[in-house]
């Protein structure tokens, strides 16, 4: 794809709330590129809008980044020659063009209010013809202007979009070619003078010298107002940055993914318990093959493998099973004192375990007998609770589940022969608890054991059982099964 000397990429996001899906899954295909090529990645914050786009919302997303690992090369809190990188900080850089544009005859002032505006769009729709800016203020005479301006109107700044097409070659899609009777002239410059996308985006990535732009197929409609913007800046074509319209992402109702149907910040996906790595791992599959149907790649592999010609040009279907089976992967990869790292904020943010030195050593031999067992790190403060929980109950909702006269008896079988027990290590207790329920009293594994999970775990979703009865400990134990047979 890269015919540059160094490849610039540039993400670009408008933060008006938490990152999503496919803001990180274009993050990371922009990373992902300059890393392979040994090129520069900018982040550049698009922040005109300040009711919407708030301090806030600029340190989710550069805290986002950094948990993702997708480190950039100029930027906030990084700099670079080409700053600054946030747009509110460069509307002088964005006034300079716009009065240039206008001196050179490629904009004019257009005065045309709101309602003019959609009362001609009405007319046009009604008429069956596109709708679109019909160049009314195109060429306004001196004393047309002298009475817009005495009626205190005040005005946008447009681009003239000349006769013709615009054609450009996209790394994914091919030649691509937008007639421009369907692309009207376009505003640059609101009435106070403030930017609009199409301006600043153009002109930054000019001075900053981006070399490829790969962002969604949802913008690509934008590119030959962008285009216009270059021409207008006098830049050479062999200048102007390459092209890539990344597929959308869509749901399982094969709908452009949204909050409606199933997508949600990536604070989110954090906050169950998805590793960093799975993120990614799973979103580079989102349009791209690393091949052979590989599917389990480290960031590394991505690196190394990706290119833009395997990014498919096909809408990707978002699959949180799919998420949910690689995170499983990665967990299971851990070793012992990564899963340690990666599970205490969790332990402690829900108030499982205060962080003391004994609780460090319990979990460390707790941890790997759940390792197999969970899908993300969310679910292990509760998997783990009955290990730390001071005032130890069942839960009402699971207590009736062992009060009946079968799971009675269980526990009372279950009761005399650990109590006998002199070696307390899963091996022996799974040893004489089969024997006792499975062989003597002749039943199946899910019931001979299910009431005994219940009653010293909380819960009928537990480690191994053999396992928790060890670390839980031979009084603890007894004392839980004692407890429920009281009842």
């Amino acid at each position: 794809m890269s015919n540059k000397s160094q490849v610039r990429v540039r993400f670009a996001p408008s933060p008006t709330g938490d990152l999503h899906v496919g803001n990180i899954r274009t993050a990371l295909f922009d990373w992902a590129y300059a890393r392979h090529t040994g090129g520069k990645l900018i982040f550049r914050i698009e922040d005109t809008d300040k009711e919407r786009v708030t301090d806030q919302y600029i340190q989710a997303a550069i805290d986002t980044l950094k948990w993702l690992g997708l480190n950039w090369d100029e930027g906030p809190e990084v700099g670079g020659e080409y700053g600054p990188y946030l747009q509110s900080q460069r509307l002088d850089i964005y006034k300079t063009w716009t009065e240039k544009f206008l001196n050179q005859g490629d904009a004019y002032h257009c005065y045309c209010s709101s309602a003019e505006l959609e009362e001609r769009r009405q007319h046009q729709m009604k008429n069956h013809q596109a709708p679109g800016y019909d160049g009314k203020c195109r060429d306004l005479t001196t004393q047309q202007v002298a009475d817009y301006k005495s009626a205190g109107r005040e005005p946008v700044v447009r681009m003239r979009m000349p006769k013709g097409e615009t054609v450009f070659v996209d790394a994914i899609r091919g030649e691509v070619k937008f007639e421009h009777e369907y692309v009207p002239d376009f505003v640059l410059a609101r009435a106070d003078g403030s930017p609009l996308y199409t301006l600043a985006v153009a002109v930054d990535d000019i001075l900053m010298k981006v070399t490829h732009v790969l962002r969604g197929e949802d913008l690509l409609s934008s590119t030959p107002r962008q285009i216009r913007v270059y021409q207008a800046m006098q830049v050479a074509p062999a200048d102007y940055p390459i092209f890539a319209h990344l597929p959308f992402v869509m749901g399982q109702d094969n709908a452009k993914l949204s909050k409606r149907n199933g997508e949600v910040s990536i604070a989110w996906y954090r906050e169950q318990g998805f590793l960093p790595e799975a993120i990614c791992n799973y979103l580079a599959l989102l349009g791209w093959s690393p091949g052979d149907d590989k599917e389990n790649i480290t960031m590394a592999e991505l690196v190394e493998l990706f290119t833009v010609e395997r990014v498919n040009s096909s809408p990707a279907k978002f699959d949180i099973k799919k998420l949910e089976a690689i995170n499983g992967d990665k967990i299971r990869a851990l070793k012992l004192d990564e899963f340690l790292d990666r599970s205490l904020p969790f332990l402690l943010s829900a108030k499982i375990i205060s962080g003391s030195a004994d609780e460090i050593k319990v979990l460390k031999s707790a941890l790997p007998i759940i390792q197999e067992r969970i899908v993300n790190l969310a679910e292990i403060p509760q998997m783990l609770n009955f290990l730390f929980v001071k005032d130890f109950t069942v839960s009402p909702e699971e207590l009736p589940k062992i009060l009946d006269d079968a799971s009675q008896q269980v526990l009372k079988v279950a009761l005399a022969k650990v109590e006998s027990l002199t070696d307390w290590d899963h091996q022996s207790i799974e040893a004489v608890l089969r024997k006792a329920l499975i062989d003597e009293l002749g039943l199946k594994p899910r019931i001979a054991f299910s009431s005994l999970r219940i009653a010293v775990t909380g819960s009928h979703i537990s480690p191994p059982l053999f396992e928790s009865l060890e670390l839980l400990g031979k009084e603890r134990s007894i004392t839980r099964i004692k407890a429920v047979i009281s009842k």
